[in-house]
């Protein structure tokens, strides 16, 4: 008899191993404003310009509260700080002169500009023996740290005050030979966001070589078409840093610093 043939067994399809599971990747730490700011604008200027409200200067107990003085002289209306940073958001409002008009022709009661501006200065600088409110400003960085800057690259000022709003300040403070390069209002055709006052401060020299620390929307786009890095300056937590922040850094800001202290972090 044949032997009966050996009938190997059938193995069943073999299991899939279980694919591992993948680690959940660690979610990536928010930079800081150093990491930021060191990855976004490493540079070594020769050039510094500054703007003056909100980045030298505090102007919410000055400008800005003229501007809530004013609004209210002429319309009854409070309005407030948080309100003004929307408008500081738009093109066209460096003046606060002009952005006073429009907003108080918003608000139902078209006035002349020129009567506005007069209003506005009496509150400013104050009127019959009363201290205006000039006289809140605060000045933000230390004479030392900026003496400290000026043996490293020149210091000019690019703003939207008048020469005697900013000499009053400046020599208030104590710091007027440490900023000999100056553009004002009153010493351009074309104000922000024209680039007429940086590229006279710039005199022909390269741009890259230069640095704009600014906080509102047009001193980004004058920076942008005079072709000078630009730097935005908003307080950690402000109402300007929210509303703000992402727009300047549409606009072409390298980095946004909480303080312009902070600018000695992005020299190596």
């Amino acid at each position: 008899m044949k032997a009966a043939p050996k009938v190997s067994a059938k193995r069943g399809p073999k299991a899939k191993p279980k694919p591992r599971a993948k680690p959940s990747p660690k979610p990536s730490p928010k930079p800081s404003p150093k990491s930021n700011a060191k990855s976004a604008a490493a540079f070594a200027p020769r050039l510094i310009i500054f703007d003056v409200d909100g980045v030298l200067v505090d102007v919410r107990g000055s400008f800005h509260r003229s501007i809530i003085d004013t609004v209210r002289h002429f319309t009854g209306k409070r309005v407030t700080y948080a309100d003004i940073q929307q408008w500081k958001r738009r093109t066209g409002y460096n003046d606060d002169w002009r952005l006073t008009t429009d907003w108080v022709a918003a608000l139902g009661h078209p006035v002349k500009y020129a009567k506005v501006k007069r209003e506005f200065q009496r509150i400013y600088w104050g009127a019959n023996g009363k201290r205006g409110n000039v006289w809140r400003e605060r000045w933000l960085v230390p004479r030392r740290r900026l003496e400290r800057w000026a043996r490293r690259a020149d210091l000019a000022l690019f703003t939207g005050r008048t020469r005697r709003e900013l000499r009053h300040t400046l020599e208030r403070f104590g710091v007027s030979d440490l900023f000999p390069r100056i553009v004002t209002m009153d010493d351009v055709r074309n104000l922000k966001p024209h680039p007429e006052g940086l590229l006279r401060l710039l005199n022909g020299a390269d741009p890259r070589s230069a640095i704009y620390l600014g906080d509102v929307l047009d001193d980004a786009l004058a920076a942008r078409r005079a072709g000078v890095p630009f730097l935005g300056v908003l307080a950690r937590g402000s109402e300007a840093h929210r509303v703000r922040a992402a727009q300047l850094r549409r606009h072409g800001s390298r980095a946004i610093l909480h303080s312009t202290n902070d600018l000695e972090k992005l020299w190596p």
